[in-house]
């Protein structure tokens, strides 16, 4: 089987974002860069896979900057064979990104069996890049998968929807399967994986080598700022008996009027 995964390279929830000078985009020099955490898991399930059909091979896939690389040598150092980044800036729009992703994956001469992904990224949290690449190859697809069994080109995914409530498809491949948390449990890279890693395949290419010009832009973004700081928070001291109905009067009233909750 050949086997592609799509992977984005996001920012450390930790690290401090500081929006650009001229709002186009954020700082991105002192970013500490990871892979995408719904990403691991769509990276596991396509070693998991790979286990389980001797012969396969996995292959990431990755669009944006060629700065760093770290997404791609962690998928790598887990166990990937190959890898492809697609040279691009790093706020791509959907659209783009799932165009460029075709084209990559297309360039690399194998024609996919399954095309794994994370079902959203934790940067944009846009949620439509798999669907998209989906429609663009002609290929079925479900997001949101908790669950995934395959027995031979037919695969039973159980994909989660709100209330909790769990949906069964059967999809033959090749389809394009969007990983949820809860599906597996990624492994961590040990160290000769690690160090394999650096010697693995790093395939670039330009925008222009996957057929993607600035004319399949279709959003762009502006004016990136950073949230208002919240106002403090009011504190009430109730602990005098002959005080606490008045202040739950108060502390009601401005529930109602100022944060509007009830």
């Amino acid at each position: 089987m050949k086997i592609f995964v799509c992977v984005k390279q996001v920012p450390d929830t930790e690290t401090k974002i500081t929006p650009k000078g001229d709002g186009t985009f954020i700082e991105t020099n002192s970013i500490k860069w990871i892979m995408n955490p719904y990403d691991e898991f769509a990276v596991e399930q396509a070693l998991l896979v790979k286990a389980a059909n001797a012969g396969s091979t996995v292959t990431v896939v990755r669009v944006g900057g060629v700065k760093d690389t770290e997404a791609l040598r962690t998928a790598l150092a887990m166990g990937a064979d190959d890898s492809i980044l697609v040279e691009a800036e790093d706020n791509l729009d959907s659209y783009m990104t799932a165009k460029a992703l075709k084209g990559a994956i297309e360039k690399s001469g194998n024609s996919p069996d399954l095309i794994l992904a994370g079902k959203q990224a934790i940067d944009d949290d846009c949620s439509q890049v798999p669907q998209l690449l989906a429609q663009m190859m002609n290929l079925p697809s479900v997001s949101v998968v908790v669950g995934f069994e395959q027995n031979g080109d037919t695969l039973t995914l159980k994909r989660e929807v709100e209330g909790g409530a769990i949906e069964v498809y059967e999809v033959n491949k090749p389809c394009v399967v969007a990983c949820n948390k809860g599906l597996n449990t990624p492994r961590y890279a040990s160290l000769p994986g690690i160090m394999k890693a650096k010697r693995k395949p790093l395939e670039k290419y330009s925008l222009a080598d996957v057929g993607v010009t600035a004319e399949d832009q279709r959003l762009k973004y502006s004016e990136f700022k950073l949230p208002e700081e919240k106002p403090p928070g009011k504190k009430f001291d109730a602990l005098e008996e002959d005080k606490q109905a008045s202040i739950v009067k108060e502390v009601v009233g401005l529930l109602r009027t100022e944060a509007k909750v009830i």
